[in-house]
């Protein structure tokens, strides 16, 4: 194993440690981890390099790393755990447990709407700061009161940030806590995982730095998030149009100053985009996830089964989602043995967590060097493909 890269691995995995290794050797990466469990076994718990860039301090064992959307699946989770245990009903109007939501023609949404990225709200319609994004209950009201872009059910747009304020109502109003402190309650415990870190966690989380440009690694034997140059060229005029759905979408609220390292964000903890966690814990949620020891298994699989499929109204390729969860599409990468079973959620920068109850495979990636999917980062799923051969 070279320097940079420390932790545990199972020889039998060893093909996960090697693309983990190359993704340094390459300059890929600044600092990373990585955690693969076979059933409860862990059999891939690796990190290395730097976890800040400004002062060299090493990433250990215990770093955390913000996860971006990765946390859409744990406030999905939750949100099914009070479904299952029958504190709400996601079939049902929303309006049946947030009155207020009916609001600009959305009377028909229902929870499993909120969920599958179906409600038409992808976006705030005015400029959202990070502090005010702290107020949960303020930006949902906003939500609730604001016209939708399309009509609930009928189409699927990403809600990358907007997700998080209406799913984690579904909590809020039927758990009568915030996201992350149900989460942390009733499966995180005693896990390093966190939506909204305590100050001690934030201090000696990785700092997160922008990538190195662009560097395309696809190659013949790469899946393309694309397939023909017309996708391409519209991927990326939404990319460089601050208008787009796509930008309006992923934007607000801007998370100021640092960016998302701002103290006020990760203490805040967007139930869209706010986890914080060792990839060892965040593995370990999935890994628990697909036993059946979080939700049962019969709910995991409703919840896996495609809501909505198809082209994205924001970001402009076929993407597909369940109830909170991603399913293979071009957004949500898996080699051809989890096509039909896997699930779980990409983020921005190039972190995942990924379940397959079939396979018995849990695995988690939290690198801080963002990478940019437009032009082919495909570090997350070289190590998937590398765990699942190795099975």
């Amino acid at each position: 194993m070279s320097d940079t890269v420390q932790g545990y691995c199972d020889p039998a995995f060893s093909a996960v440690r090697e693309v983990f290794e190359r993704n340094f050797a390459e300059g890929r990466e600044l600092g990373a981890a990585v955690a693969v469990y076979a059933g409860d076994r862990r059999v891939v718990d690796l990190w290395g390099g730097t976890a800040d860039r400004r002062t060299g301090r090493e990433w250990t064992a215990d770093t955390p790393c913000f996860g971006f959307s990765c946390t859409k699946a744990v406030t999905a989770t939750a949100a099914l755990l009070l479904a299952e245990r029958g504190a709400v009903d996601l079939d049902a109007p929303v309006t049946a447990w947030w009155p207020e939501f009916g609001q600009g023609g959305k009377e028909g949404a229902t929870g499993a709407h909120l969920l599958s990225h179906q409600a038409g709200l992808p976006a705030f319609r005015r400029p959202v700061t990070a502090e005010q994004a702290a107020d949960a209950e303020a930006l949902a009201a906003e939500l609730a009161a604001q016209e939708p872009e399309w009509e609930p059910g009928t189409a699927h747009g990403y809600h990358a940030l907007t997700y998080g304020w209406l799913a984690g109502e579904i909590v809020r109003r039927n758990a009568g806590m915030p996201v992350g402190e149900f989460v942390k309650r009733e499966f995180a415990g005693d896990l390093d995982l966190w939506i909204g870190a305590p100050d001690e966690v934030i201090e000696r989380a990785a700092k997160l730095t922008a990538g190195r440009g662009h560097h395309d690694e696809t190659g013949p034997d790469t899946p393309r998030a694309v397939d023909d140059d017309t996708v391409l060229g519209r991927l990326a005029a939404a990319h460089l149009d601050p208008e787009s759905p796509m930008n309006r979408s992923i934007n607000n609220p801007h998370p100021g100053r640092g960016g998302f390292n701002n103290p006020v964000v990760l203490r805040a903890g967007w139930p869209s985009a706010g986890m914080i966690a060792t990839a060892t814990a965040f593995g370990a949620f999935y890994r628990d996830l697909v036993a059946g020891r979080v939700i049962r298994p019969e709910t995991l699989r409703e919840a896996t089964r495609p809501r909505a499929s198809g082209p994205d109204r924001t970001l402009e390729v076929h993407t597909a989602f369940g109830l909170g969860f991603m399913l293979p599409a071009m957004t949500f990468f898996t080699p051809e043995a989890g096509r039909g079973s896997a699930f779980g959620h990409t983020g921005a920068g190039g972190s995942l967590g990924l379940g397959d109850a079939d396979a018995g495979l849990a695995l988690a990636y939290l690198p801080n060097r963002m990478g940019d999917q437009l032009s082919g980062d495909l570090r997350a799923y070289r190590l998937v493909e590398a765990a699942y051969a190795s099975l």
